[in-house]
């Protein structure tokens, strides 16, 4: 695998680290998770199915689990011990934490200069919102994603995936794997510092543009992508259910018109998103909601335009497509989990799909190091 050889030292906790991590470890990086003797609240986060939580096990399947009391000297310095055997060092405290428990990137880069030491938080390690706690929501608010989502009461609605924590792991996977490929050149580590923050917000060229280009507020209604188009819009059926249609190209509108007798509807679309298309919006809503939806799926997928059922994630993990690409992998329990999203043709994923019980290679890890180990 991609990974082999390579050690990551995890100290991170619920859901951007350890995402961050899950894809290291997915890969072939053995991935160290050192936890408090209270062990990572994601253990007790969610359903379980099994030894642990569906979340737990989806995030830390393949790590070995080191429980350290970083507040206790000795283990501090049997955690510096592990960094100079280290290639990467994770941690999703808030800003000056690991300063003060002794395991700050200055001091160890001073043990390992090699180490790619990459700190994941909400606000970054410095401006106005330093040392304010946040998790995902608040982020999603104060970035101005969360206004971009409305739901028909024109309100802020709910996510339904943490955006913030997502991309945040997936910039930080980034971070991570450039200082590496940087390190076989120079020998150096470094400091990946990645904030939710800047993260999210970093994550809407797509919807910014009047920001930028007029300085004014947006109206996610009258939006390409949030409701301003009549081609990319959610719709009810007949029978209760959804479905959208999410293509604006022009040959999409032109032949669902076409079939609908009202090409002279097409430049209300061409011209761009706005109120103007309400005409072509109330045309496809009274089309749609005399249909059952797969009816209407039918006659949409004859066209050969984009176009999905709205599908609760139930229906999701039983779709053809993921059945096909082998997204969901059972473990020897008959546990389901969410396969790798990277693939590679020469050396794909071979994910360990067992998760580690709290503190499971804590004397092994230690012994290794020529520690004593834990009483």
């Amino acid at each position: 695998m991609k990974l082999e050889g390579l050690r990551v030292i995890d100290l991170s906790v619920f859901l951007p680290g350890p995402y961050l991590t899950l894809a290291l470890a997915d890969h072939g990086a053995e991935v160290i998770k050192i936890e408090s003797p209270e062990g990572d609240p994601g253990r007790r986060i969610g359903v379980a199915d099994g030894p642990s939580t569906v979340f737990f096990r989806n995030l830390n399947r393949g790590k070995k689990s080191v429980v350290l009391n970083l507040k206790d000297t000795r283990d501090r310095d049997r955690l510096l011990a592990l960094v100079a055997t280290a290639d990467v060092f994770v941690e999703s405290f808030r800003p000056g934490v690991v300063d003060r428990l002794g395991v700050g990137y200055e001091q160890v880069a001073r043990r390992n200069p090699g180490i790619v030491y990459c700190s994941v938080n909400a606000f970054g390690n410095h401006g106005p919102y330093r040392d304010h706690p946040a998790h995902d929501l608040a982020v999603e608010a104060l970035t101005g994603v969360l206004s971009m989502t409305l739901g028909d009461d024109g309100r802020p609605a709910l996510p339904g995936i943490p955006m913030a924590d997502i991309t945040a792991a997936l910039q930080g996977l980034s971070g991570v794997l450039m200082a590496l490929l940087r390190r076989q050149q120079t020998g150096r580590g470094d400091y990946v510092e990645i904030a939710m923050f800047d993260s999210l917000l970093a994550a809407t060229p797509n919807i910014i543009g009047p920001v930028f280009a007029e300085g004014r507020h947006i109206d996610p209604k009258a939006q390409r992508t949030t409701g301003g188009a009549a081609f990319y819009r959610i719709y009810d059926t007949q029978d209760g259910k959804q479905l959208v249609l999410a293509g604006q190209e022009a040959k999409f509108i032109e032949r669902v018109l076409a079939a609908l007798g009202r090409t002279d509807l097409v430049p209300l679309c061409t011209r761009g998103p706005g109120p103007h298309q309400a005409p072509v919006v109330e045309l496809l809503a009274a089309f749609f909601s005399a249909r059952p939806r797969q009816e209407s799926l039918d006659w949409l997928a004859a066209l050969d335009v984009c176009f999905a059922p709205v599908n609760t994630l139930l229906e999701a993990t039983q779709d053809p497509n993921v059945v096909a690409r082998d997204l969901l992998l059972r473990d020897e329990l008959g546990r389901q989990h969410l396969a790798p999203a990277v693939r590679f043709i020469g050396e794909p994923a071979r994910p360990d799909l067992r998760e580690p019980t709290l503190g499971q290679h804590t004397d092994d890890v230690l012994a290794a190091l020529a520690q004593p180990p834990r009483a």
